[in-house]
């Protein structure tokens, strides 16, 4: 399972948290507390740290991340985005990263609405190449599936100096009371200036991996999609039609068809795939890839012309993993096979003699 924790780093970029009403607030309480314990007077505002005012100094340098307290008496995004635009000089970020501001305990935002709000400011930032939309961590929800997410062709149609853009979040999320159900959706028809786009989730709707596929991006050098999923309903060798054939995405040249739940198809898909002969990266990580993919692996030599293959978080046996690392480092592809997972067997309780294995599963499945 990825360890999902507030990037250090985004495109290129060291990132910089904007703080928030409460996360003003919040350090301000703790300062007092800590001038009451030591007997000095208490303050009446915390100076920003040094880290904050060189971002402040030079906003182009830093990757800026929006963010928002899930307690206490927060903003709203909208007043928080304002607030961002006119305390930074927002012409000159070229990255942004928009966090956990649609949990409904912050500011009773929704997704939509933060969405919406961006859209209707992108003219203040008409330098940005690179957007994270729902950078949302483990501490702040425990699963993919507990992520809001909307349609975010919004998103890159108002922004179309983007080079990279990554969502996070489930394809479906129902919430009780008035807040109803946000969909994962993407219609996007062209974009000029793409070149990385990621799509974290723990189940690809095939319809948006279609969406996708269908827009014309014809910058895009890298495409990372997460498949899904645990029942066998998220997207399929044939929804990947357009990019396997070679005719979606004249540029790219990297691919990562992550948590697949038949990683063994993908392989086999790929072995086949005029795509493939042009690719300098392929990643297959977080997926189910077993023995029997392995083998296709090591009998294909399209695959041998790579620069670097991702296989981690794979359930192929202890001799296998070996022997792939052994051949594809010899042809001097760069090979990742960590995290190797144990393939469980149990015994049928009405045979002794007989063995089934355990189904096995992506590394993210809710």
């Amino acid at each position: 399972m990825p360890n999902r924790k507030h990037l250090p780093e985004f495109a290129g970029l060291r990132t910089i948290d904007f703080p928030s009403r409460e996360e003003l607030d919040t350090r301000l309480l703790r300062a007092r507390y800590k001038a009451e314990e030591q007997g000095l007077p208490k303050p009446d505002a915390v100076p920003p740290d040094e880290a904050f005012v060189a971002a402040k100094a030079d906003p182009g340098g830093f990757a800026w991340r929006l963010l928002l307290m899930p307690f206490g008496d927060e903003e709203d995004f909208r007043t928080y985005l304002e607030r961002f635009i006119a305390e930074i000089d927002t012409p000159a970020v070229t990255a942004l990263i928009v966090g956990n501001c649609w949990d409904p305990g912050p500011a009773n935002d929704h997704v939509d609405a933060v969405r919406d709000a961006l859209v209707e400011h992108a003219g203040a930032f008409p330098a940005l190449r690179a957007l994270f939309f729902g950078e949302v961590t483990r501490e702040e929800a425990d699963r993919f599936s507990w992520i809001a997410q909307t349609d975010v062709s919004p998103l890159l149609a108002a922004f179309p100096g983007l080079r990279e853009f990554v969502v996070r979040g489930a394809d479906e999320m129902t919430f009780g009371g008035s807040w109803g159900t946000f969909t994962l959706a993407w219609n996007l028809p062209r974009h000029e200036t793409l070149r990385r786009l990621t799509i974290e989730t723990h189940r690809l709707d095939p319809a948006v991996v279609r969406g996708v596929l269908s827009s014309d991006l014809p910058m895009l050098e890298h495409l990372e999609l997460y498949l899904g999923a645990r029942d066998g309903d998220g997207a399929s060798p044939e929804d990947l039609a357009p990019v396997l054939a070679g005719s979606a995405f004249p540029s790219l040249t990297s691919l990562a068809l992550r948590n697949g739940q038949d990683t063994n198809a993908l392989v086999a898909a790929l072995a086949d795939a005029p795509v493939t002969s042009r690719l300098s990266v392929l990643d297959l990580s977080l997926g189910t890839l077993t023995d029997k993919g392995a083998q296709i692996l090591l009998d294909t030599p399209v695959f041998l012309d790579l620069d670097r293959l991702d296989l981690h978080y794979h359930h192929m046996s202890e001799e296998m993993t070996e022997r792939v690392r052994g051949r594809f480092t010899e042809s001097g592809v760069g090979i990742d096979v960590g995290e190797r997972q144990e393939l469980e067997e149990y015994e049928d309780e009405d045979d002794d003699d007989e063995y089934e294995e355990e189904p096995i599963y992506p590394a993210i499945v809710d």
